[in-house]
């Protein structure tokens, strides 16, 4: 069981120390920086030569960029572009991370709850702060829907303090659970490959068939970790 979860483990790939704090390099830092690079790149190189008639490069970003647009079109609104940019950001550094994790000799730092679960509180931060911007003092009425007795209050504003709280965690466990299943199977899989020796070709043949099916999971849960965020971010612009 140990040798299935050594692929999560963290390592120091840089060691680091801030006033006590160990703030070092690691394994899953650097896949992020990874990540991050290789958006940029290869959508700088999609892009580079731009044209009327899409070429097939250009068609990947911009059916990205559509794809993405039409989320938020439909979850929160036309009022939603504005923060166009934040939920296109996030959703491409999820699925990469997904995605990149699939990749021989790749860390996934999608399946630790730290690195997500970071993520997922950045977003209810966000959600919140543009909650106040957009609504004022009426966003509180979140924790008090119009129609609700006023004596059912001591009642309703913590139910709804902790709906609001464990919305990160929701996303955080889902998208972390899934990642970390996939990859555990895929290496139990592996094993068994090489410990059958020449009749591993069944599990090889059961391994594909999985990779296949994990990269669809990995895209899937992209897109089930973006839609919840928007959804989540339409609430907190427009009230329940």
């Amino acid at each position: 069981m140990s040798d299935l979860m050594e692929q999560f483990a963290i390592k120091t790939v840089k060691p680091l120390e801030l006033n006590g704090y160990n703030v070092s390099f690691t394994n899953s830092s650097l896949f992020m920086v990874i990540a991050a690079v290789f958006i940029v790149l290869a959508f700088s190189l999609c892009l580079k030569k731009k044209a009327i008639i899409p070429t097939k490069a250009q068609c990947i970003p911009e059916s990205i960029y559509e794809f993405i647009y039409n989320m938020i079109e439909s979850n929160i609104g036309k009022e939603g572009l504005r923060y166009f940019s934040f939920i296109f950001t996030l959703f491409l550094f999820v699925i990469m991370g997904n995605v990149l994790g699939m990749m021989p000799y790749c860390f996934t730092f999608t399946s630790h709850f730290a690195a997500v679960g970071a993520l997922s509180v950045m977003g209810l931060l966000f959600n919140v702060t543009m909650g106040i911007k957009k609504r004022k003092w009426g966003y509180f009425r979140t924790f008090l829907p119009h129609g609700v007795p006023l004596w059912l209050a001591p009642l309703m504003v913590p139910m709804e303090l902790i709906s609001l709280a464990t919305e990160p965690f929701s996303l955080t466990v889902r998208l972390v659970m899934n990642m970390m299943i996939g990859h555990i199977i895929l290496k139990l899989f592996a094993g068994f490959i090489v410990m059958m020796g020449v009749f591993g070709i069944i599990p090889m043949i059961f391994d594909g068939f999985i990779i296949v099916f994990e990269l669809f999971i990995a895209c899937l849960q992209a897109y089930i970790y973006t839609i919840l965020s928007c959804i989540y971010l339409g609430q907190a612009l427009n009230g329940h």
